[in-house]
């Protein structure tokens, strides 16, 4: 399903800043070399990722799910002198992929990469968090909210990617079997918009951008 049309796509993008050289090679790299480049946030997103880093100018980000790096260098540019972002994900070839352009960026010392299933290694981090981007395994998305909150500061932002997941949680007519949400990570996806929705302790509102923003402040 096409969320966006691509003239829609590539009016936004002609109109927003360019993008950074390092970045664009990260971009050339995932969709050049890696299995999955849909996972990539891309130009637009990366950019208003940047943006939103550098309206709230956090000390601490948390980023669960590092891919090739993309996203990490567009968070990082809002950070305070003496910030760092910290990075989780799964897969030790990503994370490697992904140092050896965070090591060519200004962020070099201000990204710290942690490699293993981030519901364990979240709660060895004693930070309290500025910012939140998670981007990860689908199905767990609500555990690593619950997991997250309690360490995100009063007025902190939780950024939550992928919450349209490729159009297959939008409604399609009537309901009826066939028209049920399928697949694990679209359901999970799918319980975490219902969870989001139903809370009370935070804003939210959904962002239309590649594949569904979730923006969740902390009350």
């Amino acid at each position: 399903m096409e969320l966006i049309h691509s003239k829609v796509q590539d009016y936004a993008e002609a109109f927003s800043s360019d993008e950074d050289p390092l970045l664009k090679e990260i971009a050339d790299y995932t969709y050049s070399k890696h299995a999955d480049p849909q996972m990539l946030s891309g130009h637009l997103q990366g950019k208003v990722l940047e943006m939103i880093s550098c309206m709230i100018r956090p000390k601490r980000i948390l980023e669960i799910g590092t891919f090739t790096g993309y996203s990490a260098l567009c968070l990082a540019k809002g950070l305070t002198d003496d910030g760092q972002l910290h990075t989780i994900d799964l897969r030790e070839a990503d994370i490697q992929q992904a140092r050896s352009f965070f090591n060519r960026s200004f962020y070099a010392e201000k990204i710290i990469s942690h490699c293993g299933n981030a519901l364990n290694i979240i709660p060895k981090l004693t930070e309290t968090w500025d910012l939140v981007f998670i981007d990860a395994d689908k199905p767990a998305y609500i555990e690593y909210f619950n997991l997250v909150l309690p360490q995100v500061r009063k007025n902190g932002f939780i950024l939550a990617d992928n919450i349209f997941f490729h159009g297959e949680v939008l409604p399609k007519g009537a309901p009826s079997e066939e028209e049920k949400v399928k697949g694990k990570s679209a359901k999970g996806i799918e319980a975490f918009n219902k969870f989001i929705k139903e809370r009370s302790d935070i804003e939210k509102v959904v962002l239309t951008i590649r594949d569904g923003l979730y923006l969740i402040r902390k009350l």
